[in-house]
């Protein structure tokens, strides 16, 4: 592990995301001030107010104050925990309030879609190693082109349309049937439905999950296939899988070895992916009206609200760099070889 060993290298990482976060929100408090628009003429409409009332909602809103002022107030706030209050109808409530019955939403969704992507791309990729050279491979390795190239609106929409309207199946939008009524307590209604005994609420959460977390799950499973392909192809053709296959090892086990050897790198396009589900949960949230951070900050977007857009990207940013953190350690414990 290196001189300095583990410990040093998660410090280090876990203080290199302070500069990761200042760099974004400064980003997005720069972009949000030069795009045109003012949060309280969205608010208020396009019809004319009096200059007067308009400099006052500015002023209870802190916007009449100096850029660099309102830079560091916000950072301030934001250090304390406090992400500001809303600027857009409703006006005045705490922007964690909304972060915390949004992110649940957008995490049962991220961790569902993570699966299907996961299970799908190891299958498809181990088929396609021990199939190499052959039509099977072929089809797995075209799948995993098209599967990577979707455009996520159109090919939730095309699942909408078969399984919703057609087959009538599934539902198309929401998180569960509003007739159903659910205890929240974690804000993850599969594993709430299951805490409180809600069979009625845990079958319709479920099946409000499967068509958008299966369209995520497809449309990244194709990063997978080619990964776990192309690594079980270079671990089959090791010396020890020979020496395996000599002293008659039964052929399930030594998949099952080459696909451990070969699953190490990829632990870390898992968290890369993970973090993108959480960032690409937007347009499915979107497609599938699904309650999440997504639609929460396209419609903050819609009002110019700032303090609503930079908090949910900053909570964002924050969750997304320790996911990063977390596959690292993973996978330097994992692999004995990496050195830090």
């Amino acid at each position: 592990m290196g001189k300095k060993g583990l410990g040093y290298y998660i410090v280090v990482r876990a203080l290199m995301i302070i500069p990761t976060i200042l760099i974004l929100y400064t980003i997005v408090f720069i972009l949000l001030r030069i795009l045109p628009g003012n949060p309280i003429l969205a608010v208020v409409g396009t019809r004319n107010i009096p200059p007067e009332q308009l400099k006052h909602l500015e002023h209870l809103a802190g916007l009449d104050k100096p850029l660099i002022v309102q830079y560091f107030d916000y950072l301030w706030n934001v250090l304390h925990g406090n992400f500001g209050v809303t600027l857009a109808s409703p006006m005045g409530v705490p922007v964690i309030n909304y972060i915390a019955t949004r992110f649940p939403a957008t995490l049962e969704l991220a961790i569902w879609g993570f699966s299907f992507s996961v299970i799908i791309g190891l299958v498809t990729g181990m088929i396609a190693a021990l199939r190499k050279g052959g039509k099977i491979d072929t089809g797995m390795r075209l799948y995993s082109i098209i599967a990577y190239t979707l455009f996520i609106p159109w090919f939730g929409m095309i699942l909408q349309y078969v399984f919703g309207v057609v087959l009538g199946v599934l539902p198309t939008g929401g998180r569960i049937d509003p007739r159903i009524n659910l205890h929240t307590i974690t804000g993850l209604y599969v594993l709430d439905s299951i805490l409180t005994g809600n069979i009625p609420a845990l079958i319709s959460s479920i099946k409000h999950l499967i068509l958008p977390s299966l369209t995520l799950g497809i449309v990244l499973s194709g990063a997978y296939t080619r990964l776990v392909r192309n690594n079980m192809v270079d671990v089959l053709s090791m010396d020890f899988i020979r020496s395996y296959k000599a002293r008659g090892i039964p052929g399930y086990k030594i998949t099952w070895y080459a696909l451990k050897n070969a699953f190490i790198p990829v632990i870390t396009l898992m968290g890369l992916q993970f973090a993108i589900l959480l960032g690409g949960a937007i347009l499915t949230e979107t497609t599938f009206s699904w309650p999440g951070m997504g639609t929460f900050i396209v419609d903050r977007i819609e009002y110019r609200d700032y303090n609503s857009i930079q908090g949910a990207i900053i909570f964002f940013a924050f969750f997304v760099a320790v996911i990063s953190l977390i596959v690292d350690v993973i996978y330097a414990l994992l692999d004995p070889r990496i050195k830090y």
